[in-house]
């Protein structure tokens, strides 16, 4: 299609998005995406024969960077079927992590991404997508837009709306749910030796049109010797605290409230990742049953053994979920 699509027949097909555009303009085309930076608003990438018209560069969710641009991803409208589409470019990095006197080499990898889109298919807790080569044979992952929210803002929307408590007793168990079928999908690449990379709250969607909870972004990789999946574990270890805790539960927001627990607090139970985010959450709220704590203090600095697998950490979580959906009438609030 690619050798048809003169600049008369691309003006007929963005119509629907380009209104107001003058009946002479020409679109800039890329082919070759490999200096991404020039590829702006309105212009179009062709890719495998298929015309994208690029609209916006995403945006970094992470820590508050909600304005940081990530110019290496396009969101853009499938001209040949009118589908939005997010278009990752390549896009290469590296930094050293570290988890208390663990270290991991990260690094990001679009061919390792493009192998976990073909290797997932269709599963339904995962983005969906395709890789395809430009003409100088980068690797770019294109991508279903999925409609929705992350679990993140999900609870930072009851957290401003009810008390940890209500929520903990109200809505907790269905995000439990949601997140063990998380841990499920992350078992999922680690029993076929892939990893995410990249696990954080707001790399999971909550897809409106499905109502499943989606892991999105796995380009990142990862290389640590002792054991391949830990950072993965790591991973799922703070976005637990944040679902247990309705939210980052943090120290100077405990010194500030006066909260009584503030002097028993040391730092075993800070998380090993972030030492300013309680992680022994009970002694907070006292009501969140022991053997939900325990699984916590395994992401803590005071932790003497750590989760080697998903196994067994979603081995804990059913056994917790089965102890509080059979708790005793009465005990919730």
């Amino acid at each position: 299609m690619s050798e048809n699509l003169s600049q008369e027949l691309l003006r007929q097909l963005a119509a629907r998005w380009s209104p107001s555009q003058d009946k002479d303009h020409r679109f800039r085309i890329y082919r070759d995406t490999s200096d991404f930076f020039r590829i702006e608003y309105g212009d179009i990438v062709i890719l495998n024969d298929t015309p994208y018209l690029v609209r916006h560069n995403a945006k970094e969710g992470r820590f508050g960077l909600d304005d940081e641009v990530k110019f290496w991803v396009k969101r853009a409208i499938d001209l040949t079927s009118g589908e939005t589409k997010i278009i990752k470019l390549v896009f290469y990095e590296n930094f050293i992590a570290r988890i208390g006197d663990i270290e991991f080499e990260c690094f990001r990898s679009p061919r390792k991404e493009a192998r976990i889109l073909n290797l997932i298919g269709s599963h339904a807790n995962f983005m969906h997508g395709f890789s395809v080569r430009d003409d100088p044979g980068n690797v770019v992952r294109i991508l279903d837009f999925i409609y929705g929210k992350t679990i993140a803002a999900h609870v930072r929307d009851l957290a401003s709306r009810i008390d940890h408590e209500t929520y903990f007793y109200l809505h907790f168990p269905e995000i439990l749910d949601n997140y063990i079928e998380c841990v499920e999908a992350i078992r999922f690449l680690h029993e076929r030796g892939e990893k995410h990379g990249d696990i954080r709250r707001d790399h999971i969607l909550m897809d409106r049109d499905t109502g499943r909870c989606r892991w999105i972004d796995f380009d990142y990789n990862f290389r640590h010797r002792e054991n391949i999946y830990g950072y993965d574990l790591f991973g799922l270890g703070n976005v637990f605290m944040y679902l247990v805790g309705m939210g980052d539960v943090l120290i100077q927001d405990i010194k500030m409230a006066n909260h009584p627990a503030i002097n028993g607090l040391s730092d075993d139970d800070t998380n090993i990742v972030f030492n300013n985010r309680i992680a022994n959450l009970i002694k907070i709220y006292p009501y969140i049953p022991e053997n939900l704590n325990r699984i916590l203090m395994h992401f803590s600095r005071g932790a003497n053994v750590f989760y080697d697998h998903t196994v067994q950490l979603l081995d804990d979580l059913n056994e917790f979920k089965s102890s509080f959906s059979n708790r005793e009438i009465g005990n919730e609030p």
